[in-house]
């Protein structure tokens, strides 16, 4: 592997992916399995293009395109598409390589992808966007379709963005069809699409708090800081209140606000940050306004791990690598005992060893960490209803949609959880481990439809 260039992202979730599936009983069980892992980690297909497109000045710009199609054993590729100047082929092939196993976790068929370009819509015109939009899908385009490789929105990939790359698929190809979801309400796009990923990720810890508890505590009186200010964020934070949670913080790239009263941080509020990050602006911009300045406090350069006092959940729902090992034993001195992964990947190595280590050694009093392969993946869930929708050609309610994204929800939780209990036997009292019981189940399924399919014997 040395003549490959340095992938720090991918290597860093892959690594996590073998090192839960050599501690546990699963190549012991299945040693034919090893060889799966290596064909599995080597995408199927990787496709770079140029992206050429004008600005409002009449000159030419030029950034780098990409899609990772990782593997189809499940069913069409499907992974989201991200536009952002970190976007480089170690992050999409991380991103990619996790859709793989958190699509696996939904029982829909969909297999895993991952796509988008180091364009930065921050500080470009609406008509710029448009423009690039266009360019990229001119070239993307050739390489996609509903039953080959369906992508959908991802950070700076909003439904404007989704509408306008779907016009331009369809004036290229002449076809209507369901080849890109997060689409708008009134021409194919699902119910309940904005608010999934945040909502599942908080239906997902509730069966974490029941399974815990003994289905003795919800939500309810709960204290609950969550990173982040987008979709998941949002969504997240609504979902909690209406449990009767109390959100205690917000972030976003420059800084933190934190709740400085009993009610935390209300609907209203961040229904105002809705509405600020629309227009791409930060959360300073609010912190000390009227509606804000005496119900939080804002603190910048700061994520709000180590700032929020006593906590009971944590759901970390911005980027990567948001929780470090200094914050993981933060969130435990504080309280914590339920963390969950609304972003992807969102716990550093360091912080997940720091809370496996912890539920090892505290059994019931640990702290218990959920990956983002199962706890946020009801975003590409609802994708994949969305899908089902468009081949129909049928509309679901917001009430079906919610109802089938619940259940979906739970199946990830107790996959995970019988996975851990037959592969990883937990000592008496302890909590089985959901990060490993997640990998083992979304990676068995891949690799044993990719041995019905010839890919490896």
């Amino acid at each position: 592997m040395s003549n490959l260039p340095s992938e720090p992202e991918f290597e860093q979730a892959y690594k996590e992916l073998v090192s839960t599936l050599e501690n546990s009983s699963l190549f012991e069980k299945n040693p034919e399995y090893k060889k799966a892992l290596a064909i599995c980690s080597i995408p199927e297909r990787i496709i770079q293009f140029r992206v050429v497109w004008e600005d409002d000045k009449g000159e030419v710009q030029v950034n780098r395109g990409y899609r990772v199609q990782f593997n189809s054993a499940l069913g069409p590729y499907k992974g989201g598409l991200r536009f952002h100047p970190t976007v480089n082929l170690s992050v999409l092939k991380f991103l990619g390589f996790e859709q793989i196993f958190k699509n696996a976790l939904t029982g829909l068929n969909m297999g895993g992808g991952k796509g988008g370009a180091d364009f930065d819509p921050k500080g470009k015109s609406d008509n710029e966007i448009r423009k690039f939009c266009c360019a990229f899908m001119s070239e993307l385009g050739k390489h996609i379709g509903a039953d080959t490789d369906v992508p959908a929105g991802d950070i700076g990939v909003s439904p404007r963005e989704i509408g306008w790359m779907f016009g331009q698929y369809k004036k290229q190809t002449k076809l209507w069809e369901g080849v890109l979801t997060g689409k708008g309400g009134s021409w194919g796009g699902s119910l309940i699409r904005p608010e999934a990923t945040g909502y599942g990720l908080v239906y997902y810890v509730e069966h974490m708090i029941k399974f815990a508890s003994g289905g003795k505590e919800s939500f309810s009186g709960k204290r609950v800081a969550i990173s982040g200010s987008g979709n998941v964020a949002q969504y997240a934070a609504l979902k909690v209140i209406e449990l009767g949670g109390t959100v205690v913080s917000l972030s976003d790239s420059k800084g933190a606000i934190v709740a400085t009263t009993d009610k935390g941080i209300d609907p209203e509020m961040i229904e105002a940050v809705a509405k600020l990050k629309v227009d791409r602006k930060q959360l300073s911009e609010v912190a000390n306004t009227s509606d804000f300045g005496s119900k939080v406090k804002y603190i910048d350069g700061a994520r709000p791990w180590l700032q929020v006092g006593k906590v009971d959940v944590a759901l970390p729902g911005a980027t990567q690598n948001e929780v470090s090992e200094e914050e993981a034993e933060g969130l435990i001195k504080a309280g914590c005992k339920f963390i969950a992964e609304g972003s992807n990947m969102g716990c550093t190595q360091e912080a997940i060893e720091v809370f496996e280590s912890h539920r090892k050694s505290n059994k019931e009093g640990a702290i218990w960490y959920a990956p983002g392969k199962a706890a946020n993946a009801g975003g590409v869930a609802v994708s994949g209803l969305e899908m089902a929708q468009n081949s129909a050609r049928i509309k679901w309610t917001s009430e079906e949609v919610d109802e089938k994204l619940k259940q979906i929800m739970q199946n990830c939780f107790e996959n995970g959880l019988q996975t851990a209990q037959t592969y990883l036997t937990p000592a008496e009292g302890e909590f089985p481990s959901l990060v490993a019981g997640s990998n083992i189940a979304g990676f068995s399924k891949v690799a044993a439809a990719m041995k019905d399919q010839g890919d490896w014997w």
